[in-house]
């Protein structure tokens, strides 16, 4: 017995059956030449009319899905990526001489659902109206070795066997094939981020990339991931933002630049946040935040209409409405709105007895800034729906932000928050070398406090800031948060393809010859495995009898040819690990 097929279910093993009969009959299930495709389910759908012309030499591909076999005659659906069809299949066409394996054994016995094939032949209407081809012949392109369990309706219910979200996020290569809706989030993802592409190329922005790894992390207050490049020995951090690289652009005389950057933080992860996120970033010389503002109103309401052709989106219960003009708050205006307390006056002590009266957890490394930013988060934040502008942070919040023209102990900068989270951040961004300098220099005091997003002393970007950067606008759009609320997905991982997962659990298996120190014969391992028992310590907790029958069931079914066990023997076994543990 191949000991793999321990591990392979019924369906699985008549699989691999069918895939060894095919090659019997000298067709390869996998074969390496291309396949010719002139026309989509879709096409037929949406054009064919009876009498139409050009619908008679179709030639398509795709999974199949259903089948339904009826004698001499049947009908399968096939599915590409823009939808279903239906089939039509006839013996004497598909084989019009005396062999006619091709549809007896072949299709009727050895194409399974999910099964890759190519169809030629022409479009038809059936006689309940259903547009349909009439094929002519078919090739096997891939043969599936997994079952898949397609969705089906029955009185008004679809019954879906893959509902556990964290599976479908686990392979998602399932999930896209026998949910077309997810594909369409992901359509409509790529179309978001294309909208946004041309939005700032028609400004005249200039699309970058900048480095990935980097020496020192900078442009956020995050934890960063560490790694070691071996050839310089030295400690490299993925990114976290590339904010100081595209400022440093700016300073090299760029007017404005943009990067959508794959970025990395190790902090927690909820339906908000994964480890690895998208980001869009774009940095405009001679601009300050006020016109960022603008700018993104702008942009958003360009997104909604692109994708939906309204400024109105529907998000779970809310409908949303991006026209311009968004409503606006301060910082300080937004708690003491929803707080009904002002604590724009306050020290870091007043604050933490401001925070344990709301009942937000706190800790002793959280300085001001951080300890309004969770009064704010826990809340004002969640009930900002419509999308609103937060504005005029606290200095302390901001390291990389202009200090405000007009309110002392405040920044110039912008958060766009909508369905209750931030989607976007801007500043009006702070170009005095000095100034920064002493930000950075707070932000190490902070990290020696035990702040683990402290942001590092970048001495080159400093260095860069002497050479004398333009006052400048930046903003930040969080792509994976925009693109939960354009698509309505309640989850960050539904508009993740591969989000990340903790390792898949496996079962404990004990070796072969743990079994065999026992003196069981090494034949019956595998029997004893697909009876379910994985270690020897189960064995001790298995009813001999049903082990027994379990064992005498599979040596049938694989067809073996081993003597079976008596039940006596099966009984020492069993008694003997239970000694052995005693």
């Amino acid at each position: 017995m191949d000991i793999r097929e321990i591990f392979l279910n019924d369906q699985e093993i008549q699989r691999r059956r069918e895939l060894e009969r095919l090659r019997e009959l000298g067709i390869d299930p996998y074969p390496a030449e291309g396949y010719d495709i002139n026309i989509t389910t879709r096409e037929i759908r949406e054009k064919f009319e009876e009498g139409a012309e050009g619908f008679d030499q179709l030639s398509l591909a795709g999974r199949i899905v259903s089948k339904r076999v009826m004698g001499k005659a049947s009908f399968a659906e096939l599915e590409d990526e823009s939808g279903r069809i239906q089939l039509y299949f006839n013996r004497d066409e598909i084989c019009p001489g005396e062999d006619k394996s091709m549809y007896n054994e072949v299709f009727k016995k050895l194409i399974s659902l999910g099964d890759i094939i190519g169809v030629k032949g022409y479009a038809f209407i059936t006689q309940t109206g259903e547009k349909s081809v009439y094929v002519r012949s078919f090739k096997i392109l891939c043969k599936t070795l997994r079952p898949i369990e397609f969705p089906k309706k029955a009185d008004g219910q679809v019954y879906d066997v893959l509902t556990d979200t964290e599976q479908r996020y686990r392979m998602r290569y399932l999930d896209l094939i026998l949910h077309p809706e997810v594909r369409e989030t992901f359509r409509k993802r790529t179309h978001m981020v294309q909208s946004m592409r041309d939005f700032m190329n028609a400004k005249g922005y200039l699309e970058v990339e900048t480095p990935i790894l980097q020496p020192l992390y900078g442009g956020a207050a995050a934890r960063p991931f560490k790694t070691h490049h071996n050839a310089l020995d030295m400690t490299l951090y993925l990114r976290i933002a590339n904010e100081l690289y595209l400022k440093r652009l700016i300073v090299g005389g760029f007017t404005g630049v943009y990067e959508f950057s794959k970025d990395f933080r190790n902090e927690g992860m909820s339906r908000f946040h994964n480890p690895e996120f998208t980001q869009v970033e774009l940095y405009v010389a001679y601009k300050d935040y006020e016109w960022m503002m603008g700018l993104v109103e702008e942009m958003i309401e360009h997104v909604a209409i692109a994708l939906h052709g309204d400024t109105k989106v529907q998000v779970g219960e809310h409908l949303i409405d991006f026209k311009r003009p968004w409503k606006r708050f301060s910082m300080y205006e937004a708690i003491a709105h929803y707080t009904g307390i002002d604590i724009s006056e306050m020290d870091e002590a007043q604050l933490r007895e401001v925070a344990k009266k709301l009942d937000i957890p706190i800790d002793e490394s959280m300085g001001r800034g951080k300890l309004i930013d969770e009064i704010f988060g826990e809340k004002v934040e969640p009930n900002l729906i419509q999308p609103h502008f937060i504005t005029d942070y606290p200095i302390e919040m901001s390291p990389l932000a202009k200090k405000h023209r007009s309110k002392p102990g405040l920044v110039e900068r912008f958060e766009g928050i909508c369905n209750g989270k931030e989607i976007c951040n801007a500043f009006s961004e702070l170009n005095d070398p000095l100034d920064q300098r002493a930000r950075f220099e707070a932000q190490l005091e902070l990290g020696r406090r035990g702040d683990e997003e402290a942001m590092m002393l970048d001495e080159d970007y400093l260095r860069a800031l002497e050479f004398g950067m333009p006052p400048t606008a930046g903003l930040g759009v969080g792509i994976d948060r925009l693109a939960m609320i354009m698509t309505n997905s309640h989850s960050i991982q539904d508009v993740l393809f591969f989000p990340q997962m903790k390792p898949e659990p496996k079962p404990a298996i004990d070796e072969v010859e743990k079994f065999t120190a026992l003196g069981i014969p090494e034949e019956y391992v595998p029997l004893i495995y697909k009876a379910g028992v994985w270690t020897v310590a189960a064995l001790c907790e298995t009813k001999p009898a049903k082990l027994h029958q379990e064992i005498c069931g599979w040596n049938k079914k694989l067809k073996l040819g081993l003597k079976n066990p008596s039940l006596e023997m099966v009984e020492a076994w069993c008694s003997q690990q239970e000694a052995s543990l005693n």
